[in-house]
């Protein structure tokens, strides 16, 4: 790819609020990030403390106890999910909401969104990852608070 086109890409990525730009001409491909104006600022997790469970605790219930507590998918923390579809992570990184801290979220509950549509970024491995909706419809639930250090697997949106 020519220098100048390269150039012209690092200076329309300094003129815009994106965070990142790929470009790809038949073979060739350039992929350009950067960070925001002022950094990431993250707050260290705060640790958890477990205590051993006390040795009179009541048994547990059987295993045969209904099914349906166990039908409905949980998010983190335990809170049910609303109906809809389940958007989870393909990766374990970073959650953020928006290109960069100024910028408002990419989308917000009650958004009428399409299949395709970029719903957050996910940093993985110094790489900002676009995570795009697989289906259409109503964004009914937003999982997971920019910053927030994401599992894979982990449920992030309910669509509807």
């Amino acid at each position: 790819m020519d220098l100048r086109k390269i150039k012209k890409l690092i200076d329309l990525l300094d003129e815009s609020n994106l965070a990142e730009i790929e470009i790809k001409e038949g073979e060739e491909s350039v992929r350009l990030s950067r960070m925001p104006k002022g950094g990431l600022v993250q707050a260290a997790p705060t640790p958890l403390h477990y205590s051993a469970p006390h040795p009179t605790a009541p048994p547990r219930a059987p295993a045969s106890a209904p099914a349906e507590a166990e039908s409905a998918p949980l998010a983190k923390g335990g809170r049910e999910l609303p109906e809809g579809h389940v958007l989870r992570s393909p990766m374990v990184g970073t959650f953020y909401a928006s290109p960069n801290p100024e910028s408002p979220a990419f989308v917000k509950v009650g958004q009428t969104v399409k299949a395709g549509e970029t719903l957050a970024i996910i940093e993985a491995m110094k790489m900002f990852n676009p995570i795009e909706a697989d289906v259409s419809g109503t964004v009914k639930a937003i999982l997971a608070s920019s910053g927030q250090p994401i599992e894979f697997d982990e449920p992030l949106f309910v669509i509807g």
